[in-house]
């Protein structure tokens, strides 16, 4: 017992370091680690492109709110608005007022089934914007669900190159044993490193995507009920 104790204390203090474990792992624990470490920077670049481009969203829908109830005439709203690259609300105004301009050109306007062509219009224009917002979500999901079996492969092999090392030196000493074991679990910590925040984000993004798609749904609705009272006016 004495014996080991000094041998463990007589290790060097960076034989344990994680760019120490990194270097004397196993070529395929190298490749697991690697690949953990690429996901996790793949994953953080996406949650703070994400981030922003949420809170850009709604930055975007608030303002056009404000304008929209402002008092604010529909045809100047869509004259500033027509040739200007238009996201979440304004998307589905300019789509919707497009279809209505489109029906009453020429000299016979298309309104007999002018409301169910606007609200097409503005169905697709929702589905489009929530593919937008959706988009990459799934490699969180993803790096999520499958980062935790990928550090559990890595530790599996790391064990069993532990139990080769004690096999080879035929002794159960702690110096002999402590490096496998460190690197399998090394290998596990960084699957959790990395699908951790992924699962974070990605219920959180979930929640702010189907938040965004409700007042998107709610503002067609309400702009329909408008449209569709100015058709029955001019029929």
């Amino acid at each position: 017992m004495e014996q080991l104790v000094q041998t463990t204390l007589s290790a060097p203090e960076g034989d344990l370091s994680f760019f120490h474990l990194f270097w004397q792992a196993h070529i395929v624990v190298k490749i697991v680690m690697l690949g953990l470490v690429a996901a996790s920077v793949w994953c953080w670049a996406i949650m703070v492109d994400k981030a922003l481009l949420y809170t850009r969203t709604k930055r975007q829908m608030n303002r056009f709110e404000t304008v929209f109830w402002s008092g604010q005439s529909l045809e100047e709203l869509y004259g500033t608005l027509q040739n200007r690259t238009n996201h979440g609300m304004s998307a589905i105004f300019v789509a919707a007022m497009r279809e209505w301009k489109r029906s009453h050109e020429g000299a016979r306007p298309a309104i007999a089934s002018l409301q169910q062509r606007i609200d097409r219009v503005m169905d697709v224009t929702i589905q489009r914007e929530a593919e937008r917002l959706e988009s990459r979500l799934l490699v969180l999901a993803s790096v999520g669900s499958a980062a935790p079996f990928i550090g559990l492969f890595g530790t599996v092999w790391g064990i069993m190159t532990a139990f080769q090392a004690i096999a080879n030196a035929e002794s159960t000493n702690l110096a002999v044993v402590a490096p496998g074991i460190a690197e399998a679990l090394f290998a596990t910590a960084l699957g959790l490193l990395a699908a951790i925040p992924a699962v974070i984000a990605y219920n959180k993004f979930s929640s702010d995507v189907g938040k965004s798609i409700g007042r998107m749904e709610g503002f067609a609705d309400e702009f329909s009920a408008i449209l569709s009272r100015q058709i029955d006016q001019s029929l």
